[in-house]
């Protein structure tokens, strides 16, 4: 015949049910059979639970937090390229109101390329001929305040490239290259990978020097 502390359950051989321990602090209170099992449960399940419902919040959070700056990042290149394209329109048109509105008063302006090669300057100066260079952007690409632009003239080889600063919906600087072959990089990125590459130059049927900007 089995004692009761030698009784095993009968559910699970590896649990043995040990003898009930009264409270002596506590009246007419009924004893408690205490069960010791070889495997390991969790001392408090509670916190447990808890932890893993924080981690699941941590994560959403995050999800949230990058899919909303990647929507602002989206957004605000779209405002800066609209900006630039407008300027391209009023400057095909030769509406100088519009393209006062668009360009700061103090323009900051860098070029590289031929002196003969300055038309958008003469352009915004007024010394330029109605039958003059004409800018027509083939592709227009955005990166936060910066927009990069380029284009071709056909009839002169002429590659081009503009790249604009927009601040507040203005244009505060741009910086121009001429029959240029022009790479963009982040200064912010470990390994400044470039992020744009000017595609126009080989048209110009000549060896064109090379630059990189940083952005």
């Amino acid at each position: 015949m089995q004692t009761q502390s030698s009784r095993k359950n009968q559910i699970h051989p590896n649990i043995t049910i040990l003898p009930p321990t009264p409270d002596l602090n506590a009246e007419n209170t009924l004893p408690t059979h205490y069960i010791k099992s070889p495997f390991h449960l969790p001392q408090c399940p509670t916190k447990h639970f808890l932890f893993l419902e924080h981690q699941t919040i941590s994560a959403i959070f995050l999800s949230f937090s990058q899919e909303l700056a990647l929507s602002q990042e989206i957004l605000e290149d779209s405002r800066t390229k609209g900006v630039v394209t407008a300027l391209y329109d009023a400057l095909s048109r030769r509406d100088a109101e519009v393209i006062q509105q668009i360009l700061a008063p103090d323009l900051e302006w860098w070029f590289h390329g031929p002196p003969s090669h300055q038309y958008l300057m003469r352009l915004l100066t007024g010394e330029q001929e109605s039958d003059g260079f004409r800018f027509v952007p083939h592709s227009i690409a955005a990166f936060g305040p910066t927009v990069l632009a380029e284009g071709f003239d056909q009839s002169r080889s002429i590659a081009w490239v503009h790249a604009w600063t927009v601040a507040d919906g203005i244009i505060t600087q741009v910086r121009e290259y001429f029959n240029t072959s022009l790479t963009v990089t982040r200064i912010a990125e470990l390994h400044c990978p470039s992020v744009w590459v000017s595609s126009l130059p080989d048209r110009v049927g000549k060896s064109v020097p090379g630059l990189v900007l940083a952005i």
